[in-house]
């Protein structure tokens, strides 16, 4: 805990045998799906990263999160806070869960941290109801036993609704040192107590030390509060926050967000207080957050192998072997992670996972393109796949969904071929436009103004050729854009 403790909202325990149950049908929630998730580079990348992809299941952590979320609270007061990177995808996942809350997803102008995108959500919050109660949950766990975790929320609202900093603690089935552990203190009542101490990931020694002793819970990385109280925190403890914040009806609050600090809830405010109660977590909780954790929750074989995608193995076994686009064939693997995506493999011992990390962190010192993206890069207008680049060209797949259109634009230092593999696209170079169908095409001169658009109800594709100079994505003037990425002038 830090040293500073705010001394002016120190709540009295709680007597739940008096307290009226708190209705989580009067509660908001903020589900948090910014964050790159590094620890499972090369399945997640900083334009899609984990919270998007299904890694335990046919929907991603975002769409289960979302889904697990609506049951306990009224869409309407359900807020996703994401950045403008994932904001098109964020949307279009959690329509498939419930159209209603396309609506409610908000964008950081980049991202800052936890701390930042939880008041980016209150800005909702408060102009509705100033003492609401809040629930902050991240959108890349995984949570198992639903019934048990809203009875675990609502066992929170209550120490919330008196003044309480609610935070959620998971009983640690092995020392783990990639996730948070809270020390728990003096009883307030069966299944939560005062929070004695934070640790942040600690070494291998201390965790299992923490495991061994059974008063540390893994930090499930959830929180609730009266919104009063979180902000009366912040002007304590974060004033540089606080002052953007009190300014938000002077200027958007996108207004000086690049300049905010990058911090987190706990680092920044939570550790700073000394009124938190931790409830004990009456559900199964993992932050799905390496590769390992992948392999321990994962569905095995006989041979203790967790297998996903176009596997070929051979006398192995306790491996982890994962395949996305390609065909992985291994023999004679023992406690192994392999994952392999087109463009990308990753190697290593079960007991190094902390190491990829690392591995991601030098690939971004030498300008890898690897850590930003895959091959197949999804847009709100469908997706493009690269096929292959060289010097002076790139050649990819485009597909364009039904009824879509991509910006009005042009680029200074490339030309574009494009031919119609399949459906029918709409081109408008300069003032003409062209309908093409299969095997047609048109060609894109430099600094010409073009739009590529769908009008059937179909998705078409398109090969499309470029060549220049320079070829990266920054390469674009937006003039007219219906998703409202139009360049700023």
């Amino acid at each position: 805990m830090g040293e500073h403790r705010d001394k002016s909202s120190r709540a009295e325990k709680t007597d739940t045998s008096s307290t009226p149950q708190a209705e989580l049908a009067s509660c908001q929630a903020i589900i948090l799906a910014g964050g790159s998730g590094t620890r499972l580079w090369p399945l997640s990348r900083n334009l899609f990263p984990k919270q998007l992809l299904p890694l335990n299941g046919d929907n991603t952590l975002l769409q289960q999160t979302v889904a697990r979320v609506i049951e306990a609270f009224p869409w309407p007061n359900v807020w996703i806070v994401t950045n403008e990177e994932h904001v098109f995808e964020v949307r279009n996942q959690v329509r498939r869960i419930d159209e209603h809350l396309e609506g409610q997803v908000l964008a950081e102008p980049l991202g800052r941290n936890t701390l930042p995108a939880i008041l980016l959500g209150l800005e909702k919050i408060v102009s509705r109801d100033p003492e609401a109660i809040v629930a902050v949950f991240p959108a890349d766990h995984m949570i198992r036993d639903v019934n048990n975790w809203a009875k675990s929320i609502q066992l929170g609202a209550q120490f919330a609704a008196q003044g309480r900093f609610v935070t959620f603690g998971a009983a640690p089935s092995h020392p783990e040192t990639g996730y948070g552990y809270i020390h728990r203190g003096a009883p307030l009542a069966p299944g939560v107590y005062e929070a004695a101490e934070f640790t942040e990931k600690p070494d291998a020694d201390l965790a299992r030390r923490f495991v061994e002793d059974g008063e540390h819970f893994w930090n499930c990385g959830m929180f609730m509060f009266k919104a009063g109280d979180f902000l009366a925190g912040v002007e304590i403890h974060a004033p540089e926050l606080w002052e953007w914040w009190s300014n938000r009806e002077k200027q958007p609050m996108a207004a000086g967000y690049a300049m905010l600090p990058n911090v987190s809830v706990d680092y920044g405010l939570v550790e700073k207080l000394d009124n938190i109660a931790v409830v004990e977590a009456g559900f199964e909780w993992d932050d799905l957050g390496s590769w390992e954790a992948i392999y321990r929750l994962g569905d095995k074989d006989a041979k203790g192998n967790v297998i996903h995608g176009d596997v070929l193995a051979e006398d192995c076994e306790n491996c982890l072997l994962w395949s996305q686009g390609s065909k992985l064939a291994a023999a004679g693997l023992s406690g192994m992670i392999m994952v392999q995506t087109r463009d990308a493999t990753l190697c290593m011992p079960l007991t190094h996972v902390q190491k990829v990390k690392e591995l991601v962190a030098q690939l971004k010192s030498e300008g890898s393109p690897l850590v930003e993206s895959h091959l197949t890069v999804k847009r709100p207008w469908g997706e493009y796949t690269v096929l292959e680049e060289g010097q002076q060209y790139k050649i990819k797949r485009i597909q364009v969904a039904p009824g879509a259109h991509l910006s009005l634009q042009m680029h200074h230092h490339r030309s574009e071929h494009w031919v119609v593999v399949s459906g029918a696209a709409l081109a408008r170079v300069g003032d003409e436009e062209h309908l093409l169908t299969e095997n047609e095409f048109v060609v894109i001169p430099k600094a010409a103004m073009h739009r590529l658009s769908n009008p059937g109800k179909i998705p078409v594709d398109i090969i499309e050729v470029q060549t220049g100079a320079y070829l990266e994505e920054d390469d674009i003037t937006r003039f007219d854009d219906i998703y409202g990425r139009t360049s700023k002038k």
